[in-house]
């Protein structure tokens, strides 16, 4: 099969080592594309619910198939998330073509477009850090209730339903803190003259135009890979919202299931640290990505 190929790929909030994370279709949609540089905008893998119990092998799939990318000479840009945040203490860590940062600076067709997370914008997140927790344990467990409903939906013929989609689209604070997260990220964008801002976070993938009083700025969210299984894709001089649920080509794309048996978790890992030590050194990619 041949790959679509993609100049910038951006992904945030899969948060893989839970039961909500869709990491087998992600890896679908990853065997279909040949990125040029990825940007992992946050919440990549989920420190703060993170099990030694739980860590399916199509988990480590998808990291093995990132550090496949890495041993190819592909940039790859991981700006930590809240889940992550672990990772920002290693800020400037370089390996091969792998780089750890807290935000990204592009140039691209002679705009400016600013990439980070977005939790630092998140009220809840810095002053009750132990609520947000708390509600990401919550959110999880509402995604496995949800899971068992879709279930039980589709064998009486019926379509998936997104629990979580309701409450949020129900409770007005949820919809007023979204808007206010937006507001606040384009208005900081616009005074320091960027063209575009991309985050992640809130889940709520989205491209649209702002007008604010420092100027106007492209507002983008690459939403997540729980509910909305999508990202952010460059190429051919458009930004666009991938949605694998609208993606028949990566549907199709068979993981191969006794493969993913056979092979445990260790020996995957082992797998992919001989992958590292072949090429431990890369050259630098010119792909245009500055690392702030």
């Amino acid at each position: 099969m041949a790959k679509r190929e993609v100049d910038i790929l951006i992904l945030s909030d899969i948060h893989l080592g839970t039961y909500g994370c869709h990491a087998r279709e992600l890896l679908q949609y990853l065997k279909t594309i040949k990125p040029k540089a990825v940007v992992l905008n946050g919440d990549i893998i989920d420190v703060w619910q993170f099990s030694k119990r739980y860590w399916p092998s199509s988990h480590m799939m998808v990291v093995k198939h990132l550090i496949g990318l890495i041993a190819k000479e592909v940039p790859v840009y991981y700006i930590p998330g809240n889940h992550d945040e672990m990772l920002r203490k290693f800020k400037g860590f370089n390996l091969g073509s792998l780089k750890i940062t807290n935000k990204l600076s592009l140039k691209v067709n002679n705009s400016r477009v600013w990439i980070f997370h977005g939790d630092v914008f998140d009220v809840v997140m810095q002053h009750s850090r132990w609520l947000a927790k708390l509600g990401a344990v919550g959110y999880d467990t509402l995604i496995l209730i949800n899971s068992f409903i879709n279930w039980f939906s589709e064998k009486m013929g019926r379509g998936k339903i997104s629990l979580s989609k309701r409450v949020k689209n129900s409770v007005k604070s949820a919809v007023k803190f979204i808007n206010k997260f937006e507001d606040t990220v384009c208005n900081i964008a616009a005074e320091n003259h960027y063209d575009y801002v991309i985050c992640g976070h809130i889940h709520q993938p989205e491209i649209k135009h702002v007008v604010t009083e420092k100027g106007s700025v492209t507002y983008m969210n690459s939403g997540d890979w729980i509910e909305n299984l999508t990202s952010l894709e460059y190429n051919k001089g458009e930004w666009t919202i991938y949605n694998y649920h609208n993606d028949p080509v990566a549907q199709a794309v068979d993981i191969e299931k006794k493969k993913q048996s056979k092979e445990s978790a260790k020996a995957l890992m082992d797998s992919l640290l001989m992958e590292l030590n072949i090429n431990n050194h890369f050259p630098n990619g010119a792909t245009g990505l500055e690392a702030a």
